[in-house]
């Protein structure tokens, strides 16, 4: 009897450093996976953000040809061009800033169950007192 009890032992043993091992290797290829998966999408975000920088310029070429009426000099164009861009992005960037925070204001920041929860408490010992 007591060795089948030393020999259930070191099968439960073997079986839980086992299933540690198949955990661990589980783990350690999901983890992979999604290490592969974030360069992935970082490669993408570089590619992207040198695209909408590459647009950008050209908006800014653009807005200067249709300023060319306007008699002042080329490179005075150019940084009238690239003026005007850059403003529309600040002001779309605003715009998107008031937004988010008025979305923030209205959601507010106070977990509105647990204060009631703690309201209903302190009512509680205040009649129990």
């Amino acid at each position: 009897m007591p060795s089948l009890i030393e020999r259930l032992a070191q099968d439960l043993a073997k079986l839980i450093d086992q299933k540690l091992t198949l955990l661990k290797i589980e783990v350690n290829e999901e983890v992979s996976a999604y290490l592969r998966g974030s360069i992935a999408i970082l490669a993408g975000v570089v590619v992207a953000v040198v695209g909408f920088a590459l647009v950008n310029v050209a908006l800014a070429f653009g807005i200067t040809v249709l300023v060319s009426a306007v008699d002042i000099s080329q490179p005075a164009r150019y940084a009238l061009g690239f003026v005007i861009t850059g403003v529309g992005y600040l002001m779309l960037g605003a715009i998107v800033i008031v937004i988010a925070k008025n979305r923030l204001a209205r959601q507010g920041v106070v977990p509105r169950r647990t204060v009631q929860e703690l309201k209903r408490d302190k009512e509680w010992l205040e009649k129990e007192i």
